[in-house]
């Protein structure tokens, strides 16, 4: 067994293991605050301190694991080029609309930072939520941010989108295809997109699509309006 854990296989079984018990809880119960991704989390933080395993034991293989978090996002790129006419026809809305919600993403964390007078280095490594992780992690190394905390945000951002996204757009009567899944995606990365595929393959496309744009904007949009922290 020591063996086993001073190896990369460790990691990346008990990521895997964790994850399939998730999407099997999930199916089971039907209930959406059991996203398959937290319940992963979950499990894995209570088996390595349950049993007492260094988090650097476990990182020999869940490095691995991060190593494909960029040709993953990439890959979400096949929806859209299935859709590609529908970006076409309403380019310049989706563009407005991801770029706007963007800034709102970044803004909110500004002012409720200062309303609530946050820790700057705390905040600074909120700004970059909205982003899948392999982008977020490269923006909060740039602006001085805590890594690990922005991880952590954009993991939470992205479960909470998952979780309440479709009951927002059924509240608010929204139910253009494309809008759907420019919201989510914009505001949830890829887990959001998950649930975006989910409700069809426009929402997923171009939540998939919002991905890549959000991450973007938020690098250009980020070094400008970090100043309005103080």
């Amino acid at each position: 067994m020591s063996a086993l854990l001073n190896t990369p296989v460790f990691g990346i079984l008990l990521s895997v293991a964790a994850f399939e018990i998730g999407i099997l809880i999930s199916r089971k119960t039907k209930n959406p605050l059991l996203n398959p991704l937290l319940v992963a989390i979950i499990l894995v933080i209570i088996f390595l301190m349950g049993l007492g395993i260094p988090k650097e034991q476990y990182d020999l293989g869940g490095s691995f694991i991060l190593f494909f978090l960029g040709p993953a996002t990439v890959v979400l790129a096949v929806p859209l080029y299935k859709q590609i006419e529908l970006l076409k026809k309403d380019l310049i809305p989706i563009l407005i609309g991801i770029s706007v919600g963007s800034a709102t993403s970044i803004l909110s964390v500004i002012l409720l930072s200062r309303l609530f007078h946050v820790d700057l280095s705390v905040a600074v490594s909120m700004l970059p939520k909205s982003v899948t992780t392999a982008i977020g992690m490269e923006i909060s190394k740039e602006i001085g941010g805590i890594v690990s905390l922005s991880v952590a945000v954009i993991v939470l951002t992205g479960i909470t989108g998952a979780v309440i996204g479709p009951g927002l757009l059924k509240l608010f009567r929204i139910s253009d295809d494309v809008a759907q899944g420019i919201a989510i995606g914009t505001a949830s990365h890829a887990v959001g997109t998950s649930k975006a595929m989910e409700l069809g393959e426009t929402q997923g496309a171009m939540s998939g699509l919002s991905i890549g744009i959000a991450g973007i904007a938020t690098v250009i949009l980020v070094p400008l309006l970090m100043g309005l922290l103080g």
